[in-house]
């Protein structure tokens, strides 16, 4: 009885292992070619921002799906991880925004600019303050997120094709870093962890589904599948761009 028993869990031994093991990260994904982004041009679009990676991603939706078009460098910006909180702090947003045409600003001192929305309805609730936190050019950065002028000139062209084209708001989606349980479990004991934990099931629904994910607040917090959030009305974004950069 006791050899079989143990050929028994020789047999069944490298299984338990195996479906034990952590499941490997998503490898980066790769952008579409060249001639397919210009083609693209016009087509409903998402951005995704990881602040860890300084690293910008624009999506474009193909068929029924959101594809990367093109991955660009985060030259600059402030304050480190976490959430802005209140004016002065010099912090760079995370969370959920949408942009509209009215949050756009192509005469920026910052060469081109997109209004993040900031602050959204979840910001509101949590009595965050703040104004003017962009996506710009110039590399220069006091709470924004700047860019090259090369990489912002892309990029506003795309999202301003976009919603000239029909689609209503571009949702941007900011994040601390890849939300992944293994980045998540990295910075378990920072102060911000029970916030960054709302983030990832948005973070998640992408990756699984290749759609922006709805995010709407409840209770104080984000939830997945609730309304798109419209951050600051449309007279107050133009009035804030027109003062703004």
């Amino acid at each position: 009885m006791g050899k079989i028993a143990l050929l028994f869990a020789m047999f069944f031994l490298p299984a338990v292992v195996f479906a034990s093991a952590p499941v490997a990260p998503i490898a980066p994904l790769a952008p579409v070619s060249k001639e397919l982004k210009k083609q693209l041009l016009g087509t409903p679009v998402y951005i995704q921002i990881f602040k860890e990676e300084r690293t910008l991603e624009l999506y474009g939706k193909i068929g029924t799906e959101y594809r990367l078009l093109d991955s660009y460098r985060i030259c600059n910006f402030s304050g480190g991880l976490g959430p802005k909180r209140r004016q002065g702090d010099f912090k760079s947003p995370e969370g959920f925004y949408s942009v509209g045409l009215s949050q756009l600003k192509p005469d920026s001192r910052f060469y081109r600019a997109i209004n993040t929305g900031f602050p959204n309805d979840y910001d509101r609730q949590q009595g965050y303050e703040g104004k003017y936190l962009m996506i710009h050019g110039s590399c220069v950065s006091i709470g924004c997120y700047a860019m090259t002028d090369a990489n912002i000139d892309d990029i506003y062209h795309y999202v301003e094709a976009a919603l000239r084209n029909g689609q209503p708001r571009v949702a941007v989606s900011i994040y601390p870093f890849r939300m992944t349980d293994s980045n998540l479990q990295r910075h378990r004991y920072s102060v911000y962890y029970s916030f960054w934990q709302q983030l990832q099931p948005g973070y998640a629904e992408f990756v699984k589904n290749h759609q922006p994910p709805a995010m709407g607040v409840s209770g104080g917090k984000y939830v997945l599948n609730g309304s798109l959030l419209n951050s600051t009305p449309a007279n107050q974004s133009a009035l804030a761009l027109s003062e703004a950069k």
